[in-house]
């Protein structure tokens, strides 16, 4: 891992690569073997490189040109007028472009980025990859393990697994039949758990937790260290393994000595079901896509959650005649590539997002990943569950079904799950004016108004039942938080009651 990578931790801001990084005039180092340099982009070509990447840190600035229509005016506009340039001027070959978050040898095609990073894989000269947000910052990639075992073939058997789940995400929903973002996560979590580790594991959050750590470390003591962490967390789970997971699965034995590969597998897992899946249900909400395994596959296409890598160079090798040297770092970013990566019209028969020998979406590897392609179906099966018991119904945004949105943010995402609990059978209609009403009928403040009270009510109840707890009574300090709890408890009681009048009144 070059000084570059190193050097920038999570959440800091970016820094200017440092000088003699790969790409910079004069500074490139001369692979040993034979081949031409890559052609370097012109100063001003850097700049508005980093001005598109910049740019991302500031999502409103797109605003008036997309409410007008002109989609070449806006960031990802710019960065595809930008990349067919560079594509004209430099015969179509990777460019060597610096910009403020390092300097990159960029592939301009999708099929070139999968091929040179085959050649690098192949060459064994590619370091461990790091994920490039949009806006230029640094996060790191739970490495890539080639798992001794293929993906489980026996989806059946996980859909199973997840059913028991699935019954549990529908009580967790709000008022209005929405899941919140921070449950969606924690629940997606729980899922990837009792399906690669077995029952136990799906209690067990601090190992998601860890895992995240683990993974998002780009400082490699702070990683190993995490690392380390996270294998004790994972061995009781994998000493004796729940025979209906995966791990079970591929037996006591084997798994005892595939620790990172499982590591690996929950990382990828837990992205599909955190991410991919809710997207995937806000595509199928929005009939952009027929059905589950479409949804998944247009997510992945459109939306990857690992949609930009730098692979850091640390061998000379050649591909196709060009030289890459030892230092550089390969962009790879397949998805802003494509040119259906905009708001072009889709059609129904999506393909996969990775094919045979294409890297994973889901996975910073250059090569194929099993581990991917079984996180896939992990979110496939998660829609089709939900998509089995409720009709989905997206409130925001609006995606129209011929034009598919740039960007699709899954913390932004609100999707009804059905029919809420107590309400009638048209309650996802119902639902869909609550929150699309504003400005319109009184009724539709009135419906979410209710929807409110309900939840104050509960509140009140949680509160009330943590509070007679016999816990508190252990010391003055507990029956002082006691008094504290009750308290709150009156008050969310009282809120409701207020809430649920203004609510009567609305929807007469």
């Amino acid at each position: 891992m070059n000084s570059t990578m190193s050097s920038t931790l999570p959440g800091s801001t970016a820094t200017p690569a440092a000088p003699g990084a790969a790409g910079t005039t004069g500074s490139a180092h001369v692979p040993g073997a034979a081949g031409r340099r890559p052609r370097t982009a012109r100063p001003l070509e850097n700049a508005l490189f980093s001005a598109a990447m910049l740019g991302h840190r500031l999502p409103w600035a797109d605003a008036p040109a997309r409410l007008l229509g002109l989609d070449a005016l806006t960031q990802e506009g710019a960065t595809r007028q930008l990349l067919a340039h560079l594509r004209r001027s430099r015969g179509g070959g990777p460019v060597l472009i610096s910009t403020l978050s390092g300097s990159f040898l960029v592939p301009l095609t999708p099929e070139d980025t999968a091929a040179l990073l085959a050649r690098g894989a192949a060459c064994d000269a590619l370091g461990p990859g790091v994920l490039l947000t949009r806006s230029g910052h640094r996060r790191g990639l739970y490495p890539h393990t080639d798992a001794p075992f293929g993906a489980p073939e026996a989806v059946g058997e996980v859909g199973g697994l997840l059913a028991d789940e699935l019954r549990g995400v529908l009580d967790r929903r709000l008022g209005d039949g929405t899941l919140s973002r921070a449950d969606w996560v924690a629940w997606s979590a729980r899922a990837v758990r009792r399906v690669v580790l077995g029952a136990a594991a799906a209690e067990d959050r601090l190992l998601s937790e860890v895992l995240r750590r683990a993974g998002g470390a780009v400082d490699r003591r702070e990683r190993d260290r995490y690392d380390a962490a996270l294998m004790r967390r994972l061995a009781p789970y994998l000493d004796e393994p729940d025979p209906a997971s995966v791990a079970g699965r591929i037996g006591a034995d084997r798994a005892r000595g595939a620790g990172p590969a499982v590591a690996h597998l929950l990382d990828t897992a837990s992205r599909a079901a955190g991410d991919t899946a809710v997207q995937a249900l806000a595509l199928l909400a929005a009939e952009v896509a027929d059905t589950p395994g479409q949804a998944v596959a247009t997510a992945l296409l459109h939306y990857p959650p690992v949609d930009a890598v730098a692979h850091p160079v640390r061998a000379d090798f050649v591909w196709e005649g060009l030289a890459v040297a030892s230092g550089t770092e390969v962009l790879a970013m397949p998805a802003r590539l494509r040119a259906t990566a905009a708001a072009v019209p889709v059609g129904r028969a999506v393909p996969g997002p990775s094919g045979a020998g294409a890297p994973s979406p889901l996975c910073g590897a250059p090569t194929p990943c099993a581990a991917g392609a079984f996180a896939a179906r992990v979110a496939e099966e998660i829609v089709a569950g939900i998509a089995a018991g409720c009709r989905p119904v997206l409130l925001e945004p609006r995606i129209a079904r011929d034009r598919l949105p740039q960007r699709l943010d899954p913390d932004a995402l609100r999707v009804v799950l059905g029919p809420v609990p107590g309400q009638p059978r048209d309650a996802t209609a119902a639902a869909r004016a609550a929150v699309t009403g504003r400005g319109r009928a009184p009724a539709a403040y009135g419906t979410l108004a209710s929807a409110s009270a309900d939840l104050l009510d509960r509140h009140a109840r949680e509160l009330e039942n943590c509070a007679l707890h016999g816990g508190w009574s252990s010391d003055g300090a507990g029956e002082e938080f006691r008094a504290v709890l009750l308290g709150h408890a009156e008050r969310c009681a009282r809120a409701a009651s207020d809430v649920r009048r203004a609510a009567r009144r609305l929807a007469d």
